[in-house]
């Protein structure tokens, strides 16, 4: 029975203390929290009755049930409002002891609540209750996100599913957040992942997940003991729901194979979890420590030939044979993508055959390039490259007896070589210098490190010449103007921090200036 439906008798003390017991029973509240309510609706009633300007109180003995209700007067040393404030004097011929700061209390007689006079009351004993409902709903609900929980499909409205998670508490799962093609009838038993809390003048706002990565792990979490004891730890999960998703394990204790814990005996355990997300795919995989071992794993069931790495970008390029590569991309590159969100890598797949064709292409390239900047013949920059030199800067720099170790180059070649490549690259930086000056390009932009002469150029065509049109940037505006690979975004944050840091100087001096407190003569 609801609050509001109660027949509250204000002048029956044991039938007042009934009802606070039965609502807070029913509500799951503090009973303090009732008689609060309570009292606030015969203050409300008190007020009414002698006039809202004054300050009434009312007070519920919490074992009694006995009303009091009293007239508080301050004891102001300045008069502000003549009805709930009285002079020390005047306090003092009532109360000998009275001080400033403190009330004189005047007893009323008790209301006699009249049925217009009960049901105000009603309404704002059931508009406390309810508030004081919403907070422990909040409270409680707000440290178990991260949770997964059961409930029970009460509606469905536009695609959102309404559910009832007992101890009148709702939850929602919004369209977005539902498994694809999942369909929900009023009653069903539903399990959700609890994502989000917030507080809400409707009361909490109880967000729930069906297609959170981190839905999939809590239901493993359920069914691998070894999972919940921390034997095996779930690195990483991608999803794409309804579909297809990947999880990363491994195991802390190495007698125990974490793929096959997870998968179970006969696929018992990856088989429930299944179940549950609607047929969804499941690939487990070993992780590892090791980028190219963990993104070899992570684009099974296909079969990887080689992979080449570049740390600084987090890009990988891999290669399959010919027949592999329709399973290595998967339907509408499922697969890849899958693995590239698993392993935090980007992920470029070519065949053996493309392979083939792109490093005859660089070592064209590259050929080409030492032949010209070298001023070489092609039969010396094809072995150059052949040994591993990709640029004139290594070849300048790397101590000649690499160079020398190439057959047929002789000390001789090799001095020839590093300063034909040492000579290009001076020409080159101050032809590079030149052309930023002349773009416009301030010195400070140009002293700043992490910019490279072809970087100032660039951003000069952009309209970037001063180290505060750079310092007005994003990081992300910055890799816009600079071409791929070029600059990381860690290096990029840096950059735009120290042309920024001649700001901070700014205000640092302009704080420390002394003020002038001379006086005109």
């Amino acid at each position: 029975m609801d609050v509001a439906e109660k027949d509250i008798n204000f002048s029956n003390h044991p039938d007042l203390l009934l009802v606070v017991d039965t609502v807070a029973r029913e509500k799951g509240i503090e009973k303090e929290e009732v008689f609060d309510a309570m009292e606030q609706a015969i203050q409300k009633a008190g007020r009414t009755k002698y006039g809202y300007e004054h300050d009434i109180r009312a007070e519920i003995d919490r074992k009694s049930g006995e009303i009091k209700l009293a007239r508080y007067l301050e004891v102001a040393d300045e008069i502000e409002n003549e009805v709930t404030q009285i002079t020390l004097d005047v306090a003092k011929e009532e109360k000998k002891d009275a001080e400033i700061g403190d009330y004189l209390i005047d007893p009323l007689p008790p209301i006699d609540f009249g049925r217009i006079a009960a049901q105000t009351a009603k309404q704002v004993i059931v508009q406390k209750v309810r508030e004081a409902e919403r907070k422990r709903q909040f409270a409680e609900f707000k440290d178990r996100v991260g949770e997964v929980i059961n409930g029970v499909v009460k509606r469905v409205e536009f695609g959102n599913v309404i559910v009832d998670l007992g101890g009148r508490a709702e939850g929602v799962i919004r369209r977005d957040e539902t498994i694809p093609r999942e369909h929900f009838n009023n009653g069903d038993r539903v399990r959700s992942y609890i994502f989000d809390v917030r507080e809400d003048l409707r009361g909490p706002q109880i967000f729930l997940s069906r297609n959170h990565p981190q839905f999939m792990v809590c239901l493993f979490t359920q069914e691998v003991p070894e999972i919940y004891d921390s034997i095996i730890e779930i690195k990483s999960v991608s999803r794409d729901p309804g579909s297809r998703a990947k999880i990363a394990v491994i195991s802390k204790d190495s007698s125990i194979d974490p793929v096959g814990a997870c998968v179970g005996m006969r696929g018992s355990r990856v088989q429930a979890v299944v179940a549950e997300l609607q047929g969804e795919k499941i690939d487990i995989i070993q992780w590892s420590d090791e980028p190219a071992t963990f993104i070899v794993n992570a684009l099974a069931p296909a079969e990887v030939s080689k992979v080449v790495l570049d740390e600084e970008t987090k890009r990988i390029e891999v290669v399959v044979p010919d027949d592999q590569l329709s399973l290595a991309i998967g339907r509408r590159g499922q697969n890849v993508r899958l693995a590239s969100q698993l392993t935090g890598w980007d992920i470029d797949i070519m065949t053996e055959a493309e392979e083939s064709e792109k490093r005859s292409e660089e070592f064209r390239v590259r050929s080409q390039d030492f032949v010209e900047k070298l001023d070489v013949d092609e039969v010396i920059a094809q072995l150059l490259v052949t040994e591993g030199f990709s640029t004139i800067e290594e070849v300048a720099f790397v101590p000649i007896e690499e160079l020398s170790a190439i057959e047929g180059f002789d000390e001789e070649v090799c001095s020839e070589l590093q300063q034909r490549a040492k000579q290009y690259l001076e020409d080159r930086e101050i032809n590079l210098t030149e052309q930023t000056k002349s773009a416009g390009v301030a010195e400070d932009l140009s002293n700043l490190e992490g910019l490279t002469k072809e970087m100032l150029l660039v951003l000069a065509e952009n309209g970037i010449k001063t180290l505060d049109n750079l310092a007005d940037l994003a990081s992300d505006e910055l890799l816009e103007f600079i071409p791929d690979g070029e600059l990381s975004e860690e290096s990029a944050n840096e950059i735009i921090l120290n042309a920024r840091a001649h700001w901070f100087d700014d205000e640092e001096m302009d704080t420390e200036k002394p003020e002038d407190t001379s006086e005109d003569s």
